[in-house]
């Protein structure tokens, strides 16, 4: 990584879990980046959600690819942004949030996910609150889902320029 990307926390899970969360978030940093790479008990989406806040104040837009066909979905008014992606096979998703710690904006997060050779997505979330996030819970659309054993969460804070 860059040495503007400072590494925050790290999670791997030593059992299968339905959420992971990253909490006491320090405000020191003008973005965070989560990087997630692991596996799901099937295809989910993966749902953001920051400081416990279930408002319907999230929305998203997104593109998805499989190499033969592109679909495009959006979303307003929900309770947590679906905005990354997992499944049986390895998966990586990439969350950016910016100006995280600005009490004077709403959030916005750009992701970029894949399921290793089956499917792309790219979305833009917005967090319609102006408070600092201070904890970002993941989580699996699907209830029958978990993020199995194994998996991996960093969190990373962006140095101001």
């Amino acid at each position: 990584m860059p040495n503007t990307y400072d590494p925050i926390a790290t999670q791997t899970l030593g059992s299968s879990s339905g959420s992971i969360t990253f909490s006491s978030i320090p405000s020191t940093y003008t973005d965070l980046v989560i990087v997630f790479s692991g596996t799901t008990a099937a295809l989910v989406a993966v749902d953001i959600q920051f400081n416990g806040d279930t408002s319907a104040i999230y929305s998203r837009a997104i593109i998805s690819g499989n190499g033969s066909t592109a679909s495009s979905d959006r979303e307003v008014n929900q309770t947590q942004s679906s905005i990354g992606l997992s499944s049986t096979t390895q998966s990586d998703s990439i969350f950016q949030i910016f100006n995280y710690s600005n009490t004077t904006t709403f959030k916005t997060v750009l992701s970029r996910a894949n399921v290793t050779a089956s499917l792309l997505r790219a979305c833009v979330g917005l967090y319609r609150s102006t408070s600092a996030i201070t904890s970002v819970t993941l989580s699996v659309t699907n209830s029958a889902s978990t993020f199995s054993a194994g998996s991996t969460f960093s969190l990373y804070g962006i140095k101001a320029a």
